[in-house]
This record gives C-alpha cells, sequence and structure tokens, in this order.
C-alpha cells in the first residue's frame, strides 16, 4: 500500500477525534454552557448534518481543484473552527463551530477516499478504505479516551485545542505527500460541471442506493450508543468518572480491530460479513440493553459491538464505492453523507428517548431497532431481487 495513505489517515485520526470525542465531554460541556445533557449532546449531531450536508456538496466543488488543494484548504478550515470552538463562550457559536468543521471534514474525507482508492488497484479498494478508515478508529482508540482525559484534568476545551494542534502535522504532511492530479481549477467551470454530471449520473444504481441505507442505519446505531455511553456508564453501570477514557478506548480497540477485519474480508467475501455481522449486532445491542448494569458485560460488549459496528461500517463503504466505480469521488462524498444522517438521526432519536424520562438505557433498545430496520430492508431488497430473476427466467422460457 503506498506511504501517502498512511498520512492521509493521520488527518483522518484528528478529524475523527474531533468528530467522537464528544463522547466523554457531554456532561462537561452541558454543565459549562449552561444547557441540557440531550442538547450537549446535538453537538454530535450537530457534526453529522454538517457532514451529510457538505459530503456531496463539497465533494462536487472539489471537483474544479486539485486534490492536494481540496484536501489542504478543507484540513486547513477545520482546524480553524477548532480554535474558534475552544475560545468560545456561547453555545450557539460552538454549535456552529461544529457544523463547519464538519463541512470540511466531509469535503476531506470524499476527497480523500476517491485518493486512496485510486492510487491501488481496483480490486483492492476494501484494503485502501481500512487503512483510511484506521485513522478514525486510532481516534476512538486513542484520540477520544485522551479526549476525555484532557475534559477531566484542565475542562473540555482543552480537548478542542488538541485536535487543533493535531490538524497541524497533518496540514505538513499533506502538503508534501499527496500528490497533484489532473483534476486543477484550470479546467475550468465548464469541464467541472462537466466531471460532477458525469459522475452524478454513475450514482444511479440500485445497489449503491441500498448500501448507502444500510450504511445509514447501521451507523445510526453505533451513534445512537456511543453518544450516550459516559451517562450510560457513570447513571447505569456505575462506573466512575475516572474509568470512563478506559471504556472508550476499548470501544476503540474494538472498532480498530473491526475495521481490520473488514479490510482482510471486505474485497473477497463481503456478504456473509455483512450478513452475520449484523446479525450479531443486534444481538449485541440487545444483550447491552438488558445487561447495562452490569459492569463486567459492558466492559465486554463495549469491546464486541465497536468490532461489530466498524468492520460493518467499513465494508459498507467499501462496497458503496465499488458499486460506483464511475463515481470515486461522489460516492465516497455519497457514502459519507450516509453515513453520517445515521450519526445524526441516532443521537438524536437516543436523545429523544432520554428527554422523553425513559433512561440512559433508552438509546441501546434505539440501536437495535434501526440495526432491526436494516436486517428486514436487506431482507426485503433480497426478496424483490430474486423476484425479479425469476420473471426474466421465465420470460426467457
Amino acid at each position: 500500500m503506498p506511504f501517502v495513505l498512511y498520512l492521509l489517515a493521520l488527518a483522518v485520526f484528528a478529524q475523527g477525534t474531533s468528530e467522537f470525542m464528544l463522547s466523554g465531554l457531554v456532561s462537561d460541556i452541558a454543565a459549562d454552557m449552561e444547557v441540557s445533557v440531550p442538547a450537549a449532546g446535538s453537538l454530535t449531531s450537530a457534526f453529522a448534518v454538517g457532514m451529510i450536508v457538505g459530503a456531496p456538496s463539497m465533494a462536487v466543488l472539489s471537483l474544479r481543484w486539485s486534490r492536494r488543494r481540496a484536501l489542504l484548504g478543507f484540513l486547513v478550515t477545520f482546524l480553524l473552527a477548532h480554535v474558534v470552538g475552544a475560545l468560545t463562550t456561547s453555545y450557539a457559536v460552538l454549535l456552529g463551530t461544529r457544523v463547519v468543521g464538519a463541512l470540511a471534514n466531509a469535503g476531506f474525507l470524499a476527497v480523500a477516499l476517491a485518493t486512496a482508492t485510486g492510487l491501488v488497484a481496483p480490486d483492492a479498494k476494501g484494503r485502501a478504505t481500512s487503512i483510511l478508515l484506521g485513522g478514525t478508529t486510532l481516534a476512538c482508540v486513542a484520540g477520544v479516551p485522551g479526549g476525555a482525559l484532557l475534559g477531566q484534568l484542565w475542562g473540555w476545551r482543552a480537548a478542542f485545542w488538541a485536535v487543533a494542534l493535531l490538524s497541524v502535522p497533518a496540514v505538513i504532511a499533506v502538503a508534501r505527500a499527496v500528490p497533484a492530479d489532473a483534476r486543477a481549477a484550470t479546467a475550468g467551470t465548464k469541464a467541472g460541471s462537466g466531471t460532477a454530471r458525469t459522475e452524478l449520473r454513475a450514482l444511479r444504481s440500485p445497489r449503491l442506493l441500498l448500501t448507502l441505507l444500510l450504511g445509514a442505519l447501521v451507523n445510526g446505531a453505533t451513534f445512537c450508543v456511543f453518544t450516550y455511553l459516559e451517562p450510560l456508564a457513570t447513571h447505569v453501570t456505575g462506573i466512575g468518572d475516572a474509568w470512563v477514557p478506559a471504556l472508550l478506548a476499548l470501544f476503540g480497540l474494538g472498532s480498530s480491530v473491526g475495521v481490520a477485519l473488514g479490510g482482510r474480508f471486505a474485497d473477497t467475501r463481503p456478504v456473509p460479513l455483512l450478513v452475520g455481522g449484523t446479525v450479531a449486532l443486534l444481538a449485541g445491542w440487545t444483550a447491552l440493553a438488558l445487561t447495562a448494569g452490569n459492569p463486567v458485560a459492558v466492559v465486554a460488549l463495549a469491546f464486541t459491538q465497536g468490532l461489530l459496528s466498524f468492520a460493518v461500517g467499513s465494508t459498507l463503504i467499501s462496497q458503496a464505492l465499488y458499486a460506483a466505480t464511475g463515481a470515486p469521488t461522489l460516492a465516497g462524498g455519497f457514502a459519507t453523507a450516509a453515513l453520517n444522517i445515521g450519526a445524526a438521526v441516532g443521537p438524536w432519536a437516543g436523545g429523544q428517548a432520554i428527554a422523553s424520562g425513559l433512561g440512559y438505557r433508552s438509546p441501546l433498545w434505539v440501536s437495535a431497532l434501526l440495526v432491526t430496520l436494516a436486517l428486514t430492508t436487506a431482507g426485503v431488497a433480497l426478496l424483490a431481487r430474486r423476484r425479479r430473476q425469476g420473471r426474466k427466467i421465465a420470460l426467457n422460457i
């Protein structure tokens, strides 16, 4: 694998840390900003909304630039948004910086996915994707617990400053190591628009649309629980605040193993991984909901669910890229958007359940419901496909 993929993963690590770190800072932000815990949790949803809007729109915009220029522009914007977020005393401004940071993150990830898969063989998209998403899982293993620890020691703003500082070496690495390509700004407006229209036409595949929907549902389940894992652990399980970073790290370690498994099998055996992994996810969220008061069960299932969630999620991303080979940049953008639709709906739905008085255990049941919807949708699509194939056979007889 080209070394530049690991440099792109460094930038993804900084961005993943930002996206996920609020899971260990929700209570502190709520107290400091004088808002409710669900309102603080909505900062994760705001980031996801920015990713949803930004992934396709920033991907289209980036078609007019060289990939190096696009990556640098998005990364610098992301850095500055976190500086403002660390300085503000206004919840509204903080919310705004989450959206701006997410727009930049979305654009960067869409271009990075196209860059990564364009540097490897056509049948190695799963491995390239797993390296890039390794930055995300490393964020779960080290960045998110590190952010939670910084929040406990020096306040949640320290975590925002840390993300800004992490972005600096990523900017230098991208500037020096990412090659420019033919997608330059000098191509002009018409050329850029033509490329966008060509890629948009390649996104009409039913297989792609189904993959994107499944990705949204599975990721919604993941973020529904992950966003409220800290209050679940402290209020339901009874784990002390000092152990929350370790629990988050355990979930992140599982996610790292899951992405590695996805990279190993996504190119060769994606269907068994997706079917078996999704069924196991449903069983795991249900078991966690039933045993959330048991510290041993929570610790074990945090690792397992992190593994399953990211094994299935990363495989769905690679399958989206396989389903739209004629639209490498926009396929990455729409895959990012779909995953973040889930990342927006999941925390929102979990917050609504908590706000309705159902307790901190309720997001677990919401996640189980979302995975059930994913399995049902996949089953209906499979039956419809078999019926279409049966009709074609009957017509040919």
